[in-house]
């Protein structure tokens, strides 16, 4: 399933990048991106990233906010505030996965769709947030 996952959080972006960006509808941008024939598990995946990262987004912007040295969330790359909303969410919201693969597979997606810095940038965000336990 590790691949899968990997795969699954890969569409989860692309999907929350065409609700920012496009402006297209949540159900209208995951069925385009992740169709029908998906098995259920991992519309099930997909689906929960989508839409506890949209509906969790208020939340990690609060949290993600005081760690951006120099920067503001309305400067960060989308991409980046996308990855950083939706590890905050994992990490906060699913904890049945390991920190450790939520903060790897956020930098890992950085690397392939983002700047060159970003990917070191998200794992140090990622890295605090995930060391204080006490907010949620």
């Amino acid at each position: 399933m590790n691949s899968s996952r990997r795969h699954g959080r890969e569409q989860a972006l692309q999907t929350l990048y065409a609700v920012v960006v496009g402006h297209q509808e949540p159900a209208e941008a995951f069925t385009e991106v992740v169709g029908d024939s998906a098995e259920s598990e991992y519309r099930t995946f997909v689906r929960d990233l989508v839409y506890g990262t949209l509906d969790y987004s208020a939340q990690a912007d609060a949290e993600i906010a005081p760690l951006l040295e120099g920067w503001t969330l309305e400067r960060l790359p989308t991409i980046d505030r996308l990855l950083l909303q939706m590890g905050v969410f994992e990490l906060r919201k699913r904890p049945q996965t390991p920190a450790a693969v939520v903060i790897n597979e956020a930098v890992e997606l950085a690397k392939r769709f983002s700047t060159e810095d970003s990917n070191r940038y998200i794992n140090g965000v990622l890295n605090a947030i995930a060391q204080d336990p006490t907010r949620s």
